[in-house]
């Protein structure tokens, strides 16, 4: 099974728009092209990757104009092209994997993390750790494959087109110890020098500001670059990434994390806080 991309979700609300539009249900588009019912709706939910001649067929069936016909066949084919993270497929679960490949896509991405360093600011040291402190027994090859799995993420960042990053951290984050001090001394470093980046933003909820919405857990929220594709929401469980696209859903976290950046100290004052903290392990 494919991953959900971006391009995949677009070309199945498209079908699904066309067939609405059409007037037919998914049993009668499915008879017209000799498929199924599950097919079909596989396809519209981005659960199964359509051919480029499906997709023809499909909307030569539904009438659409030959200029949507061609950019429909384009996207199918586009989303059929492998993405870096494929080669990791065997060692991450399928909700990761769907989390990655959305996340490869986005042009806006935001990340309120509780207890660690968001992953797309973390260093390789602070990763191994986070890795051997998790809830699963890992070898030291395992390890090493996370680590690079999360290193290739990261390079967006710093590429041609980066995303705009902005990341909300809590205050216990930085101050709970991950690995030893040297890494955590690293780390405070690396986010001094990964803010200095244009598309970067960190802000930091300070311990003053007590309980508040997102002290239950992380949460990321991914913007794509097509006015068409919807945000996406996702919410880390014991079970992995669970990602979020229902219109109640998303406006539940949209409004979260409205309230966090509301908590947070300013990006400037988020620096300042960064400072004092690295200064402080330093003593």
């Amino acid at each position: 099974m494919a991953p959900k991309t971006a391009r995949a979700r677009r070309l199945g609300i498209a079908l699904r728009a066309h067939r609405e539009a059409a007037g037919l249900t998914l049993e009668a588009a499915a008879d017209e092209i000799n498929s199924t019912r599950s097919t079909l709706s596989r396809y519209e939910n981005a659960q199964t990757l359509v051919t480029p001649a499906t997709v023809r067929a499909l909307l030569t069936l539904y009438r659409a104009r030959a200029e949507e016909v061609e950019a429909a066949v384009t996207l199918a084919k586009d989303a059929r092209k492998p993405g870096w993270w494929v080669s990791y497929s065997y060692l991450l679960d399928r909700r990761t994997i769907d989390f990655i490949a959305l996340e490869a896509e986005a042009s806006a991405i935001a990340n309120f993390e509780p207890s660690v360093v968001p992953g797309l600011l973390q260093t390789a040291d602070y990763i191994r750790a986070v890795m051997r402190g998790g809830p699963h027994t890992l070898s030291d090859e395992q390890v090493e494959q996370r680590v690079q799995v999360r290193l290739d993420r990261q390079q967006r960042l710093a590429g041609d087109e980066p995303p705009i990053f902005d990341a909300i951290i809590d205050e216990g984050a930085l101050l709970r110890p991950v690995g030893d001090e040297g890494v955590m001394a690293a780390q405070l470093h690396h986010l001094l020098k990964m803010i200095e980046l244009p598309n970067i933003t960190v802000q930091v909820i300070p311990l003053v500001a007590g309980y508040h919405r997102g002290t239950r857990g992380s949460l990321h929220m991914l913007e794509f670059p097509d006015p068409e594709d919807p945000i996406i929401a996702s919410v880390e469980t014991v079970a992995g990434q669970m990602i979020l696209d229902r219109p109640g859903d998303l406006r539940t976290c949209t409004k979260i994390m409205e309230h966090l950046r509301s908590v947070a100290l300013s990006p400037a004052e988020s620096r300042e806080q960064l400072v004092r903290t690295l200064e402080g392990r330093n003593r």
